[in-house]
């Protein structure tokens, strides 16, 4: 089995592309026409200094990382049983699983880029060495309740994100907990709560446009789960504002394939490729063998969970006093949990700790 994998913000470089360019002539004119600039001065030249900035960056990759899948294809006419994007790269899984059109996929992320662009005074970090529970302690015992994180890309590599003088002065606790803390170059804290002032402006422009169901299956970032036509616009939105699952997207396409699955990076950069190379050494295959019947209670207590309660099901969670409300399904996680994300919450809730009010 074979998954490609499409790169998202970060990847980018001047010079992209640049083989590239001259093979598809009709596509850089639509780009070119949509966006109202030339993408190969862009990328290959950028003069303006500009390819870094999130509103012409996501742009950029979005059309080299779909002239770079055109071109596998039509050099190898090899297609992958599955896809999947990280961040912007989810839109080029959703374009060439025939989702929406290559033009509409541009409209979508020039959209998305412009708003995202808006959101300031923001940052983000990544955090190397500890893994995502130590963090959530690191957070939580230092008060730093201002920072979520944003992006779980492996088991010990994941990215933060919050206001800038916050995520600033976290350094000094991750360190003494002998994490590496590397600040990263961008514009915003993408993928957090911070991303809700766009999220209703960008939900309202999704609706402009018609979507169509995965010919190749394509994992979510937001539930770590395949898309079905009717969770298009919901993940899409909530990918804004939830952080990137890309640990569960890859453990789910191992545990799919008994850990046989092959995977190519399509695009810029090797940066996923690097990913994929420390979740597998984190992966066991023996664990699901020996959790498989676990793995299958789990299942069956998510099905029965969703076919009973719907998103927006008020609920009490163990440790809360307020009532809270949910806003997914139950879904599985790399670790065989049944969890539930709520209203309001950034991480996810244990489906053994929620209760439905009846």
């Amino acid at each position: 089995m074979k998954t490609y994998l499409f790169p998202g913000q970060g990847s980018q470089y001047v010079g992209m592309g640049q083989l590239l360019f001259d093979k598809f002539p009709d596509i850089i004119e639509k780009s070119n026409n949509i966006l109202g600039y030339s993408i190969e001065e862009l990328c290959l030249k950028n003069s303006k200094n500009q390819l870094n900035k999130t509103e012409y960056t996501q742009p950029a990759l979005y059309i080299v990382n779909a002239l770079s899948y055109r071109d596998h294809i039509k050099n190898t006419g090899e297609y992958a049983d599955f896809l999947v994007g990280h961040s912007l790269g989810e839109y080029n899984a959703l374009e060439s699983a025939g989702v929406f059109s290559f033009e509409d996929g541009l409209r979508l992320v020039q959209k998305r880029s412009k708003l995202m662009s808006q959101v300031l005074d923001g940052a983000m970090a990544a955090v190397i060495g500890i893994n995502y529970k130590k963090i959530l302690n690191i957070l939580k015992e230092n008060n730093l309740n201002t920072i979520d994180i944003a992006n779980y890309n492996t088991l010990n590599q994941i990215i933060i994100a919050g206001p800038k003088n916050d995520i600033n002065n976290a350094q000094i606790f991750f360190e003494k907990n002998n994490a590496i803390y590397i600040p990263l170059n961008v514009s915003g804290p993408f993928h957090s709560r911070y991303m809700k002032p766009i999220y209703k402006k960008f939900n309202n422009f999704l609706l402009d446009f018609v979507f169509h169901s995965p010919n190749i299956p394509v994992i979510s970032n937001f539930e770590a789960l395949p898309y079905s036509i009717e969770k298009i616009t919901n993940n899409l939105s909530n990918h804004l504002i939830n952080p990137v699952k890309w640990f569960d997207s890859i453990y789910y396409l191992l545990n799919k394939s008994k850990n046989e699955m092959e995977f190519m990076e399509i695009g810029p950069g090797t940066v996923l490729t690097k990913f994929i190379k420390s979740i597998k050494n984190e992966y066991k295959k023996d664990c699901v063998i020996k959790d498989d019947i676990l793995e299958q209670s789990q299942e069956k207590k998510i099905e029965k969970w969703n076919n009973k309660y719907p998103i927006g099901t008020k609920v009490k969670v163990k440790g809360y006093k307020d009532i809270l409300i949910t806003k997914t399904k139950s879904m599985l996680l790399f670790e065989n949990k049944a969890v539930i994300y709520i209203e309001g919450y950034n991480g996810y809730f244990l489906l053994d700790d929620v209760q439905p009010i009846q």
